[in-house]
């Protein structure tokens, strides 16, 4: 990208400072944007990036400081003031009604809107956005019936059709396949090209060298660094982030695995409001000692087929075997008894519990043990010891462990989740995006600890919208698309567009691995 800044800044936030109970999560941060530029917004979990933006957007105020936007003292209370101002923001978790239509989503909560809103003109411009954008969406589509991709083209729409031309995108590539990345890029460069700004929050190193000018960098609330991208390398920014080196692949062990410990066996799960399975025909096996990754855009059968395997989903046909024995449509509990630990998708509806605290979240799959608990009675010692432990192996940032772990950055959350589940896998490790939201430092840890499992002669199914992440860890990758399983690859045999095309439903020619 050409960088075609000019002197005076679209969003100038100066020494902005917020605090949280225990926390300083801003300290005395200063952040300038300019019209056509893209800034990316990197740092560790925690450091900050997120309360930032909050503040920017009117979900937070800060204790102190001031921003400024176009050159005028701005007063952001709420995210309509930052939307009058034309600031908008793309979150990770896309805001959309799912049964409702493209163009009913765009319009939803305009103040403006007549009682009886103007459908066909609404249509009208919503196309015409969509051609000048390159945006392709149908506005009478019905958001569930559109992937991930093309949801994400409705969220950059509905900001563009309320006038935004501030942009803020967290972690925009997080779940679509490297087609619909390049897709976003080449949209963001024509709205560049009209005078649009925006703010990257990604942790996605090769994403910042193609997709911004500059680079702000937070380390523990405070900025550390601000550079042109086009100045430093991957290497150089994560460095910057941890204040050490990161390495960029992983020392491992030859690929020897043992005998079948998963087995999913023609597993089909039928979807009561769709007219496909939501599983369809699914066979797999994992062998002791390796590791199978699952490809595939999020919303293709990869959620619902580790939630079959863990209890949680039953299947209509098929069997789930664990270490030969029958487990199909058996209780969450057994799955657990059996050995199985599992990192959900959804971490804070399924993977804590946000009013316990971070001690208590830690232990809580211990609690039927002799070591924490004899009958009624808690060895709060012990607890703690263990709580302890964990925090510091897996580098949990908590004031205390008696926080509530609903206080944590999402980062740290995954942290607590990921320290209890590979603490207590007793033989089979399911992992379902366990990276998704860490921060360069906390990834490398997480990697080399599934790899830790592999190498014990554990099985782990590794669910991941990262191509990169699946080719660095896993021995196997199976892609998923609509629910069916398009082909299997040994890593080694295959490569990112190959990979990519059977994410997008591409049948392959080649006999499976």
């Amino acid at each position: 990208m050409n960088d075609n800044t000019q002197q005076i800044p679209v969003v100038r936030m100066e020494n902005i400072t917020k605090h949280f109970p225990g926390v300083l999560a801003n300290d005395n941060v200063s952040l300038e944007l300019y019209p056509g530029q893209v800034l990316a917004l990197l740092g560790e979990n925690g450091a900050g990036k997120s309360t930032l933006m909050n503040m920017l957007v009117g979900l937070y105020r800060p204790d102190s400081g001031t921003i400024h936007v176009r050159g005028q003292l701005a007063e952001i209370h709420s995210p309509q003031d930052s939307m009058a101002l034309g600031i908008g923001m793309i979150h990770q978790e896309f805001m959309l009604v799912g049964n409702m239509t493209v163009a009913e989503n765009i319009v939803l909560g305009l103040k403006d809107l007549p009682l009886v809103p103007k459908i066909p003109e609404i249509r009208a411009r919503i196309t015409e956005l969509s051609k000048r954008y390159g945006l392709q969406v149908d506005p009478d589509a019905v958001i569930h019936d559109l992937s991930v991709g093309e949801q994400q083209r409705v969220e950059i729409l509905k900001l563009v059709y309320r006038g935004a031309d501030i942009l803020i995108l967290d972690e925009p590539t997080a779940v679509l396949t490297p087609g619909e990345s390049r897709d976003l890029n080449k949209i963001l460069k024509k709205m560049l090209g009209e005078g649009k700004s925006a703010i990257f929050i990604t942790h996605k190193m090769d994403e910042v060298i193609e997709f911004s000018h500059k680079v702000q960098v937070l380390r523990r609330g405070k900025t550390v660094n601000i550079c042109d991208t086009k100045d430093v390398t991957p290497q150089d920014l994560a460095n910057m982030m941890v204040g050490r080196d990161i390495l960029f692949s992983l020392d491992r062990c030859p690929f020897n695995p043992g005998g079948v410990k998963l087995k999913v066996d023609h597993v089909v799960v039928e979807n009561p409001s769709g007219p496909r399975p939501v599983l369809d025909d699914v066979s797999l096996e994992i062998h002791r000692g390796e590791i199978v990754g699952i490809a595939g855009v999020a919303g293709n059968g990869q959620q619902q087929l580790t939630e079959v395997i863990t209890g949680l989903m039953r299947c209509n046909k098929g069997k789930v075997y664990i270490d030969g024995v029958d487990m199909t449509n058996t209780t969450p509990l057994n799955v657990i008894k059996a050995g199985v630990s599992h990192i959900p998708a959804d971490r804070g509806a399924m993977g804590v519990v946000g009013d316990m605290s971070v001690g208590e979240n830690l232990a809580m799959k211990k609690y039927r043990t002799n070591e924490i608990s004899k009958g009624m009675v808690m060895k709060r010692s012990f607890m703690r010891s263990f709580a302890d432990k964990l925090i510091k192996a897996f580098v949990i940032k908590t004031p205390t462990q008696d926080t509530s772990v609903k206080f944590l950055s999402g980062g740290n959350i995954q942290k607590t989740i990921l320290a209890r589940e590979i603490d207590s896998c007793g033989g089979i490790l399911i992992a379902v995006y366990p990276s998704r939201g860490l921060d360069v430092g906390a990834t490398e840890a997480v990697r080399q600890n599934i790899i830790a499992q592999r190498d014990r002669g554990n099985a782990v199914l590794l669910v991941s919208e990262e191509l990169e992440e699946l080719q660095m860890v896993a021995d196997k990758i199976a892609v998923m698309f609509e629910g069916r399983i398009m082909g299997i690859r040994n890593v080694k045999e295959t490569n990112t567009e190959e990979l990519g095309m059977m994410m997008a439903g591409a049948v392959p020619t080649r006999r499976n691995a």
